[in-house]
């Protein structure tokens, strides 16, 4: 798990659940006196977070996200207002990233990318580019007045792999905060939101993963009421010519993306600190902590192909 909350508990008052949930590992923990309360409180974390996955996931033919991907260039479609508000987020994203972040990836022609040892060679710039012909952020039409979505083209497909995790992070954390869980942490595959306090009284600390042994922390982070989102090419990627190419493909380019091993994102909140993770990783070092620098609020930590630490200008590192 690229970060993880490094927990102090002698007294016994942290509770925890591991489980898969969104295709991914959660832990959830909650800081309670009362260890049948807590558990009540992380069982109501659990089922919003599949409440979440059943709207969103692209695996269920009865989900908003593909009833979307269905009708388009043939009709709008009606959806909850969380979805719709999920979407007018992610679009000011895309706006703010010049589209490094697009709901629309889900568009691209993945028959291009197997990122394996029979991968070599990258494609022509021509044929890299009509792999990505339908990512277009631009082309999700929404109309407020009836709470509809409309993709202008046939094929394209929206998918929320960029920002689901971290939402759905985030709206666990509410429901237990609802139900009176005063501390505790929710870490969706590395997508990690805490408030509160350790059980000890000391903010929650989290360690950030070395991308080259992703079991040891190469450095901690003191937390509370905070969100941390971490993503890398750890475990997908290929070497081609010496250089190091990410799984991670650039929706403007159609290129697999080069030049960071690592981005960490701290945020007010879990959904935008999953939301800016592979934006910056697409645009690279300099622009990526340009970008974060002029966000309040918002910090990263880069590690770059040549290992080299890079932070924005408001992160102090232990």
């Amino acid at each position: 798990m690229p970060s993880t909350s490094l927990l102090t508990d002698p007294a016994g008052l942290l509770h925890k659940k591991v489980l898969r949930l969104m295709g991914n590992r959660f832990e959830i923990s909650a800081v309670n006196t009362d260890a049948d309360f807590a558990e009540i409180c992380i069982d109501a974390a659990i089922a919003e977070v599949s409440r979440i996955e059943a709207l969103l996931t692209t695996f269920s033919p009865d989900s908003q996200t593909n009833q979307i991907n269905a009708q388009a260039g043939v009709a709008p479609v009606i959806v909850d207002q969380e979805v719709f508000a999920l979407i007018g987020r992610a679009l000011t994203l895309s706006a703010l990233t010049q589209g490094a972040f697009d709901l629309t990836y889900g568009s691209i022609d993945k028959r291009l990318w197997n990122f394996d040892t029979t991968m070599t060679a990258l494609p022509d710039r021509e044929t890299a580019r009509q792999s990505v012909r339908l990512i277009n952020y631009r082309n999700i039409l929404l109309n407020e007045a009836e709470r509809s979505v409309f993709l202008l083209e046939k094929g394209m497909r929206i998918g929320f792999g960029g920002i689901g995790k971290g939402y759905a992070a985030e709206r666990a954390r509410y429901v237990m905060a609802r139900l009176g869980i005063t501390s505790g942490v929710v870490n969706a595959a590395g997508d990690l939101t805490a408030w509160g306090t350790q059980p000890n009284g000391q903010p929650w600390t989290i360690g950030i993963a070395d991308p080259d042994t992703r079991q040891t922390a190469f450095s901690k982070l003191a937390i509370s009421g905070f969100a941390v989102a971490t993503s890398g090419d750890y475990e997908k990627y290929v070497l081609i010519g010496g250089k190091r190419y990410s799984h991670t493909i650039d929706p403007r380019t159609g290129y697999p993306v080069s030049g960071l091993k690592s981005v960490t994102i701290l945020a007010p909140s879990a959904e935008l600190a999953d939301a800016l993770t592979t934006p910056v990783m697409v645009m690279g070092q300099a622009v990526g902590r340009h970008l974060i620098d002029q966000l309040p609020h918002v910090g990263c930590i880069l590690i770059d192909d040549h290992d080299r630490l890079f932070t924005s200008k408001n992160i102090r590192l232990h």
